[in-house]
């Protein structure tokens, strides 16, 4: 065992862990932020997606050891200083973007990368950014729809599918 520090939603942690610890482990187990769901352990659905240094990252796909000093924001983090939903959040729920919930919180995460870096993305860019995340619920439609309301475009236009 060896001690790791990183900064998980604004607060600094320093905890013991083994070399093959994966980071969806140390942050459901070790800290009981439980928001980061679990799904394949493969890299292969993004129910995991955690934001380390400002960039979308599957959390199965990292050892904690890794995140040494890192900034490390999950699902926890995302809601307003009040406790309300944030914008994505809000047009998840808004636009009907979930159902199960399950894969919510990899979908917001990578909802809030795509979003930093294209601030105004076409209805095919979010798709192909999402391609790395699997909802088996909602057909991604309104997951699509409600990333886009999110940056602020108008989607009555979008039509169901």
């Amino acid at each position: 065992m060896k001690d790791v520090t990183m900064t998980v939603n604004g607060k600094t942690v320093k905890k013991p862990v083994k070399g093959n610890t994966l980071m969806t482990e140390f942050l459901r187990e070790t800290l009981r932020l439980t928001g980061t769901h679990v799904g394949c352990d493969t890299s292969q659905c993004g129910a995991c997606v955690i934001h380390v240094n400002g960039e979308a990252v599957k959390a199965c796909t990292m050892f904690a050891m890794e995140a040494e000093g890192a900034e490390v924001t999950t699902i926890e983090a995302m809601a307003n200083a009040d406790g309300s939903l944030n914008t994505i959040q809000q047009a998840f729920q808004d636009h009907h973007g979930l159902q199960c919930g399950f894969c919510t919180p990899g979908m917001v995460m990578s909802a809030a990368a795509l979003l930093k870096d294209n601030p105004k993305p076409t209805e095919a860019e979010v798709r192909d950014y999402l391609e790395g995340n699997i909802c088996r619920c909602t057909g991604y439609h309104n997951i699509v729809k409600a990333i886009m309301a999110a940056s602020g475009q108008d989607v009555s236009r979008i039509a169901a599918e």
